[in-house]
């Protein structure tokens, strides 16, 4: 209620929704976010539904298909589900409630064995030694579990801290002999309430099948603790959580503390082989000399599906997130197709965003063009049009020639760009671009910015009462308005990069150029 009371102050100001280009846009996110598509579940026959639907639109715009079977691009998966009933946990012999105390991790294939080892606690569990920070070194981690809270300190940028905590984790766990990961979140910084996260218990995660294109080579056991339970880990340690909170909250470096406990227990989980594609649609170049070069354009296409229901609604639809971006896509190539664009553009529909960004990796590893000839990517997850479209975060803009060329296009349209306000929510590794930044490739991730106290209300309350949740729906308060105005700033932006003379660039103080081939 408190979300629909803040959006309608701004929703009755604005003029009606009705020309076409509101209704396009809003006729696909209606489609895609109906309960027939039953939340757009990663291998499941709504997905599929969903891709054929998307496929359609691509063909019906006259888009090429770029896939391997058409417009599809099969993705090996294996899906792990745990058995909870059988799995057990105890911290000092004393039993854990799985599924309100700790959630066990689904993505990394856990630990087959029993285990009884002990904890460590390792600050922010950040790898970064080639920037001075490294919470690992001098650490004694062999057969131990580390526990670690999500956040930074405040001399590491949000995009460095999110990369750590994704890709150089997990060859640092097995490097150090660590058995399993215990994360926490800090209470002033998690999207989705714990009351909410304990209803995916029961939810199975996935991973790629290519053992080569996932960061965890080995088994780890992986969960997740209870904020409000986290104090039990460090009794007895000398510092409290309460104290490590503060640290984290003042953007403080945390200590490495033995917290003199064990956790014992074992954890059964299966696996099953299963298989999802991407959408994949081309739009030749019209240059000659540039047409062999691509800019991509994605958005994921999946969702969380069916799960426990809240108020009586078990359908996770995915309004927001991300049927809009989905629909944006599709009506941007609707105008790209009249713009021309020198460069080629590669649209990417991708599956597996919301199990780890599984369908994007495995575009951007294995793309279904010259891997060479990718130039840039623009990704667009849950750029959230609930208001005016005055101010723009373009995540990555500080990183390479992308960031002025969107200010660029921002500003001929009267939106200022403004640097990532939240950098401790990890949104620079938490959506698809991200899988392309690390294959070398410069990336953007758009997003409204919410700069007014109203914006920022609508925003907080939106992530804390539908993100992940069943109200994500087509019940939502929605004015294609804001979404129209954004699909006019990406149409412009593409055709850019597109036209411009040379290909993007990293710029030469950024940590990810390294990744540049």
């Amino acid at each position: 209620m408190r979300y629909l009371l803040l959006l309608s102050a701004l929703v009755v100001a604005q003029p009606s929704f009705a020309d076409a280009a509101g209704d396009r846009w809003f006729s696909h996110v209606k489609v895609l976010a109906d309960d027939n598509m039953e939340g757009r579940l990663t291998g499941s026959p709504g997905y599929d539904r969903a891709a054929a639907y998307v496929s359609g639109q691509f063909q019906k715009l006259g888009l090429k298909p770029a896939g391997v079977n058409g417009y599809l691009q099969p993705v090996a998966l294996k899906e792990q589900r745990i058995d909870i009933a059988q799995s057990k946990l105890a911290l000092d012999g004393v039993p854990l409630v799985i599924g309100e105390q700790v959630l066990l991790g689904t993505r990394v294939p856990q630990l087959p064995t029993a285990f009884d080892a002990p904890l460590v606690f390792l600050g922010y569990g950040l790898h970064l030694p080639d920037s001075g920070h490294d919470d690992f070194a001098g650490q004694d981690l062999k057969g131990k579990i580390v526990v670690t809270l999500a956040g930074k300190p405040n001399s590491i940028s949000g995009a460095l801290a999110s990369h750590a905590r994704s890709a150089e984790l997990w060859p640092a766990m097995q490097k150090a002999g660590a058995i399993g990961l215990v994360t926490i979140a800090n209470p002033s910084q998690m999207d989705v309430p714990w009351a909410r996260q304990k209803l995916s218990v029961a939810t199975p995660g996935m991973r790629l099948a290519d053992p080569a294109l996932n960061d965890a080579k080995q088994p780890f056991l992986t969960a997740a603790f209870s904020p409000a339970e986290a104090e039990m880990l460090f009794a007895g340690s000398g510092t409290s959580f309460a104290e490590i909170l503060k640290k984290a909250d003042a953007g403080e470096n945390l200590p490495a503390i033995n917290l003199n406990k064990k956790l014992s227990g074992e954890v059964f989980a299966l696996d099953r082989e299963l298989s999802s594609p991407n959408v994949v649609g081309l739009l030749p170049g019209s240059d000659p000399k540039l047409a062999g070069e691509y800019v991509v354009l994605s958005a994921h296409l999946d969702h969380v599906g069916v799960d426990k229901p809240v108020n009586g609604d078990s359908i996770y639809n995915g309004a927001m997130d991300n049927a809009s971006g989905i629909a944006t896509m599709i009506e941007v190539g609707r105008e790209l197709v009249k713009a021309k664009p020198k460069r080629s553009v590669l649209f990417v529909a991708v599956t597996g965003e919301e199990r780890g960004l599984l369908g994007s990796r495995f575009n951007a590893n294995k793309p279904t063009v010259d891997p060479k000839a990718v130039v840039a990517n623009i990704n667009m997850d849950m750029y959230l049009p609930l208001w005016p479209f005055t101010t723009v975060t373009a995540l990555g803009s500080e990183d390479s020639s992308l960031g002025p060329v969107s200010a660029q296009v921002a500003a001929s349209l009267g939106v200022k760009q403004i640097p990532d306000q939240e950098p401790q929510r990890n949104l620079f590794v938490r959506s698809d671009q991200y899988s392309w930044v690390r294959v070398g490739v410069p990336a953007l991730a758009l997003k409204f910015a919410a700069v007014t106290p109203e914006e920022k209300a609508i925003q907080k309350a939106w992530l804390t009462e539908r993100y992940h949740a069943p109200s994500d729906d087509l019940n939502q308060p929605i004015n294609p308005d804001y979404a129209v105005a954004f699909n006019r700033y990406l149409e412009k932006l593409i055709v850019a990069v597109a036209d411009a003379p040379v290909r993007p660039s990293w710029n030469a103080d950024s940590f990810f150029r390294r990744f540049a081939k």
